[in-house]
């Protein structure tokens, strides 16, 4: 950032961020030279507070490094009325990141609440991915993003949490959110919009390991891929009372997709039994 921000927040120059940005890749490769685990990824933070000549910059270095991108896009109405009066020469938001070299198939683009089908359809031309962040949208009334119109243009899309609007770290908090932000815009008049509990998993799962571009390590349980999993503990009403098992109540009649919906609107870290990351235990407790 080298506008738009207080001076003690602000790079010092575009020049210097990028010797800056640099200095961060190399210091990561020191600690996982093969991205196994950490990855960098450039960051212009979003446009507002970003001068035209790091925007370009910070393009050029992505196409030299092949590294991801992240930033903002379109998340409130003043937001986007501000990239207008800084970028007046551009057709869009979307159009500004496009023009500096930003907009690609790395590129991870957080919010995108409001879109016209002209940047829908540059995004979806650039292969770019959105990170939907249904509890910060809410949290600060951004809006509602159209998450259905974008699945539906074949735009991929994964969940985030936006820790600095939102309020939880949890993607299952994140998932939850997201069923019920499309059930508002289903209330705008289209009830087709709304996202079932299967889609919204599909968003926390594989929709997100898409966005960052693991899909062939992570996010399904196909041979060959690494062992990232949790096992999910459901308590019954048989159980002893002062077991702490959580929210969610099992009766025994439940089908096996409404105990998957109890735990997604009920759940929370007392029902996460067992978690693995590349085959090795790191997380166990007992229910």
């Amino acid at each position: 950032m080298d506008t738009l921000s207080p001076d003690y927040y602000r790079d010092e120059s575009p020049a210097q961020a990028l010797v800056d940005t640099r200095a961060t890749i190399s210091h990561i490769a020191t600690i996982d030279p093969k991205h196994e685990l950490v990855t960098p990824i450039i960051t212009p933070r979003f446009a507002p507070s970003c001068s035209s000549e790091m925007m370009h910059k910070l393009g050029a270095l992505q196409k030299e490094t092949n590294l991801p991108i992240q930033t903002h896009l379109s998340e409130n109405k003043r937001e986007i009325a501000l990239v207008k009066e800084l970028f007046p020469g551009h057709e869009s938001y979307t159009h500004v990141y496009d023009d500096h070299g930003l907009l690609c198939p790395k590129t991870i683009l957080a919010h995108a609440v409001h879109l016209s089908e002209e940047e829908v359809d540059l995004i979806k031309k650039r292969e770019s991915k959105i990170s939907h962040c249904p509890a910060s949208n809410s949290a600060i009334t951004s809006g509602t993003a159209k998450v259905r119109m974008l699945l539906d243009k074949g735009v991929e899309i994964g969940l985030g949490t936006d820790m600095s609007g939102g309020y939880s770290p949890s993607i299952l908090e994140a998932v939850r959110q997201a069923l019920l932000v499309s059930r508002h815009v289903a209330m705008e008049g289209d009830d087709n919009t709304k996202l079932s509990i299967e889609e919204v998993l599909y968003l926390g799962t594989r929709g997100g390991v898409k966005v960052v571009g693991l899909e062939d390590k992570i996010g399904g349980f196909e041979v060959g891929k690494e062992w990232d999993a949790q096992l999910i503990g459901l308590g019954s009403v048989d159980e002893d009372a002062g077991a702490d098992t959580g929210a969610v109540d099992i009766f025994g009649w439940e089908s096996w997709d409404e105990r998957v919906a109890k735990w997604v609107f009920n759940g929370d870290d007392r029902n996460t039994v067992a978690v693995w990351v590349k085959g090795r235990l790191v997380h166990e407790r007992t229910l």
